[in-house]
């Protein structure tokens, strides 16, 4: 390796690093892996293929999510995730099957096409993010009937399984709406539950991806993805901690609007020849 190509490196894993500091606090902050964030920079400023990117960012949210879950227990303990036990089976009978069918598809897609299905995913997560903060829970399921809830929450999850799958994501943007108005959860236990959910989900979407020849992408960018990880690790301990003091009226918006710029210049990169 030549000095310039040293150099280059370098400053890669630097921002890399940086980066998951960053999405690594927001994903402990709100019980999101952060993934939605992380895609469009790994497309973006580190310059990978949609599909590479993709893998790549699922990695690193297995990271983010089984750190973040811990580092929230001293908020939302461990027993008040195990009552809920119920809920989280409801919405994995579905997200398991979407993760592992989402992730068949991702891998046939043309890249232009998974461009587009990514950013038209911003766009729709921001939308749902930017909704999600007005909804509260209200203590008790919006169905009463017990069969019509299950089924809702199979369909749902599904869904959640689908989009969490093409785009690398843990799903916590969609899933903590749905744990606060189907099953009327409150808004930090939800993102708890979301990431107890997303983290058998993401696991299977894994397995998927690993029979593909892109899963080498991990291999090839090893140094890369444990140093993001590493930045992440950190991020989400700081995020935990900061869990109740950060006020969601400020963050929230904030990360919406970063959802939306993020969804503009993914689109943008399949009409300057980006796609390969």
């Amino acid at each position: 390796m030549n000095n310039a190509a040293h150099i280059y490196m370098k400053q890669k894993h630097i921002y890399g690093f940086l980066a998951g500091v960053v999405i690594g606090v927001l994903g402990g902050l709100i019980g999101l892996g952060g993934a939605e964030f992380r895609l469009p920079l790994l497309i973006g400023l580190f310059a990978f293929p949609a599909l590479d990117a993709v893998i790549l960012n699922k990695a690193m949210s297995l990271v983010v999510v089984t750190s973040a879950l811990p580092f929230r227990a001293s908020t939302v303990s461990w027993q008040a995730i195990a009552d809920n036990w119920q809920v989280i089976l409801n919405l994995l009978a579905g997200s398991l099957i979407g993760a592992w069918l989402g992730a068949g598809w991702a891998t046939i897609l043309r890249s232009e096409g998974l461009y587009k299905i990514i950013a038209f995913l911003l766009l729709a997560i921001a939308c749902v993010l930017a909704g999600s903060h007005m909804v509260h829970g209200s203590g008790k399921p919006l169905l009463e009937n017990v069969i019509a809830l299950a089924v809702s929450g199979v369909l749902a999850g599904f869904i959640i399984g689908i989009v969490a799958a093409l785009l690398g994501v843990a799903g916590g943007e969609l899933l903590i709406p749905t744990l606060v108005i189907l099953f009327g959860v409150n808004i930090k236990l939800a993102g708890s539950l979301s990431l107890a959910i997303s983290l058998p989900t993401m696991l299977v979407s894994f397995a998927r991806y690993s029979r593909d020849s892109s899963f080498s992408v991990l291999g090839a960018n090893r140094s890369f993805l444990f140093i993001m990880a590493a930045g992440s690790l950190c991020g989400t301990w700081i995020g935990g901690m900061l869990l109740g003091i950060v006020s969601e009226s400020i963050l929230i918006p904030m990360l919406v609007l970063l959802l939306i710029l993020s969804a503009i210049k993914v689109w943008r990169h399949t009409l300057i020849g980006g796609a390969r």
